[in-house]
């Protein structure tokens, strides 16, 4: 029998310890769900219904049988993979997430990457020239990033830019009424315009997604910036690159190559928190923009007291999170191997 790899071990034992994690989500959503004000079977049964009727729909709804039980029904569905109905869609919870969830992605993502594109090079800049221009702009757009909120900086961006200049798209979904949606192969509209080489199309996705990516991006981009300048001062000041200057190296191999991927380390932990901070501002930004990714889904979903949507998207959120950690876990021993893959 062939011995299984350090690295292959060190993943296996990392995404067994993510079990109880799971397992803590699914107890937790559950009984959350449950205490949510409101009766959702008063809801669904119409404002015009009668005392009999709304007990017909409770019993149909399998809300008449105890706690317990329901939980036990619901721990069941899911290990056969089903996360039950939506009751305001009527479609399967999966069938909702597995619609919506990559316009969030992609929403999430695009912000992602325009924040690293500005805030680790500001960082940079911003730590080899302290008390600089470059500094204090860090420091402005860190301030304001922490300061407001997503909402408002997606309001006053559709002011300025879509009422005032006419120069954005209508802040109403993934695409302007004058295309059609491309074919689903991905679900993320970029790739699949792509794909079918349909570039009108990608154009008019690109042009929808910059305000709310923008809106996100300003958000995330203010603990990278910081956190990218406090960990590149930090490698700068090290004995290792006072020794590296020392030996005559230039200057450019000393910041890229020594000092700052001394300091990647911290900057993708920051990423990881990053991803999930934004993920929860999604809620926000897709209400503003009217962009039908999961958490619009899961706002609307609590309001009607949709057991089951609910769940699901906390669940699909908790699994996000569990995949992330694991993959910036992987990351560091890319980044560094005196990590290693100790799986003790």
């Amino acid at each position: 029998m062939l011995a299984t790899s350090p690295r292959l071990r060190a993943t296996v034992l990392r995404v067994a310890q993510a079990i109880p994690v799971v397992v803590g989500v699914v107890i937790i959503s559950f009984l959350l769900t449950r205490a949510l004000p409101g009766d959702p079977a008063v809801y669904f049964a119409g404002v015009a219904a009668d005392t009999e009727s709304i007990e017909q729909t409770r019993v149909a709804m399998g809300l008449d049988k105890p706690l317990l039980q329901q939980f036990f029904i619901y721990v069941g569905d899911l290990s056969r993979g089903d996360l039950g109905q939506s009751l305001s869609s009527g479609r399967s919870v999966a069938e909702d997430l597995a619609k919506r969830l990559p316009a969030s992605l992609e929403l999430t993502l695009s912000a992602l990457l325009l924040a690293i594109a500005i805030a680790v090079p500001l960082g940079v800049l911003a730590a080899t020239r302290p008390g600089t221009w470059v500094d204090h702009l860090c420091r402005v757009i860190v301030t304001a990033g922490v300061s407001l909120p997503t909402f408002f900086t997606g309001i006053l961006l559709i002011y300025i830019f879509y009422y005032l200049l006419g120069v954005a798209p209508s802040p109403l979904g993934r695409l302007d009424f004058i295309y059609l949606d491309p074919d689903h192969v991905t679900g993320f509209y970029l790739i699949d315009a792509a794909l079918m080489g349909d570039w009108e199309t990608w154009r008019g996705a690109v042009r929808q997604l910059i305000l709310p990516a923008s809106t996100l991006a300003l958000f995330t981009l203010a603990p990278i910036a910081r956190m990218t300048r406090a960990a590149m001062l930090t490698a700068l000041s090290s004995d290792f690159i006072r020794t590296a200057r020392a030996a005559g190296l230039s200057s450019r191999t000393i910041l890229y190559r020594y000092a700052f991927r001394n300091a990647l380390l911290p900057v993708m932990t920051t990423l990881g928190m990053v991803f999930s901070f934004a993920l929860g501002a999604n809620v926000l930004v897709e209400k503003v923009f009217a962009w039908p990714g999961i958490g619009s889904y899961a706002v609307e979903a609590l309001v009607v007291s949709d057991y089951a949507a609910v769940q699901g998207f906390v669940l699909s959120m908790a699994l996000l999170f569990v995949a992330l950690n694991l993959v910036i876990d992987l990351l560091y021993a890319a980044i560094d191997p005196r990590i290693g893959f100790s799986s003790k």
